[in-house]
């Protein structure tokens, strides 16, 4: 049964990640169980279309911002075309090929009208979108990373790599991230999102590149270690090439910790099907943390790394209900 009084939820990250939690978050608002939805979105991609049009046009980047567009879109004949419209990928061999139209509809709305927030509702208005997408900063920026294993002969060494692209590709060991400028403004109504919300949810998606971005924008930062919105962490399915290899979720869950030691976290949301191992010791990094740690069923199928959206909105009420 949905709750008598839905919940309002800020959902952070970026790519697919971001775009899994809010096609699970915008069933539960059909259910009712969830009246107010905010996506925020990391902007510091530096790669394909989104790359290209920041190198151009000083812009953010947009890609994140769309995807996140497109999974809140409405469900009628007019929001699904305009989605895959908005997804749509030019090919051929001139200089369109690989830009995406979104991408250039949100970069024509930010010249026309000023402002980057205000562009991102029109999409939102065009697609009947359930909720609204905001960037988690007004200006561009480059995420760094501090990389060991790179040195031949030295392989606690550090290495300095900067780009999205560039560390999500790294065959070294990722050891800490930091943003520049250190100090990027936020969006206003990220942190008004933050102030008015009942909960708040970090994840799934790129740790290093995705994630943890957010705890490093000082007022978003401040925002999310002061609110009273109860924080869930949902864990990747499994490590990814280039940011985690060979993490189990307690890694995970450990990089957050480091990164942002003064987060409080209610709840941490794991897949059912990892290894009973795994699953032991997150139990106790979990309680360490201060934290409830609930188990789902959420994965598309056996051993993917894409989170089923119907499970996901499943585990997501179950704890908004809690």
């Amino acid at each position: 049964m949905p709750r008598e009084v839905a919940q309002s939820v800020v959902a952070f990250g970026g790519g697919h990640g971001l775009h899994a939690s809010l096609s699970a978050l915008r069933l539960l608002v059909d259910d009712l169980v969830v009246d107010d939805l905010t996506a925020v979105v990391t902007v510091a991609d530096n790669g394909g279309s989104s790359g290209r049009l920041r190198g151009e046009f000083g812009v953010l980047p947009p890609g994140d911002l769309r995807m996140a567009l497109a999974a809140l879109c409405g469900t009628n004949d007019w929001d699904v075309t305009w989605s895959k419209v908005l997804q749509h990928r030019f090919a051929g061999e001139g200089e369109m090929n690989g830009h995406v139209v979104g991408n250039l509809l949100i970069v024509g709305l930010w010249e026309l009208l000023g402002d980057h927030v205000d562009a991102l509702d029109y999409v939102g208005r065009l697609l009947g979108a359930t909720g609204r997408v905001l960037p988690m900063a007004l200006t561009p920026m480059d995420i760094t990373a501090e990389v060991r294993g790179l040195v031949p002969g030295d392989p606690e060494a550090l290495t300095s790599v900067r780009g999205q692209v560039e560390i999500a590709t790294t065959d070294g060991i990722i050891d800490s991230i930091a943003l520049v400028p250190a100090d990027p403004p936020a969006a206003p109504a990220a942190l008004t999102a933050i102030e008015r919300a009942d909960w708040v949810v970090l994840g799934p998606g790129s740790w290093f590149t995705s994630v943890i971005p957010h705890l490093l924008v000082p007022a978003l930062r401040r925002a999310l270690v002061s609110t009273d919105a109860r924080i869930v962490v949902v864990l990747n399915l499994v490590d990814e090439v280039g940011e985690t290899p060979g993490f189990a979720p307690a890694d995970h869950l450990a990089v957050l910790a480091e990164h942002a030691p003064d987060l409080k976290v209610h709840t941490v949301l794991v897949d059912a099907g990892g290894p009973a191992e795994d699953l032991a010791e997150l139990e106790h990094v979990v309680a360490a943390y201060g934290a409830s740690l609930a188990v789902h069923d959420v994965a598309d199928s056996p051993g993917s790394a894409r989170h089923d959206p119907v499970k996901l909105a499943a585990a997501f009420a179950a704890i908004l209900e809690q």
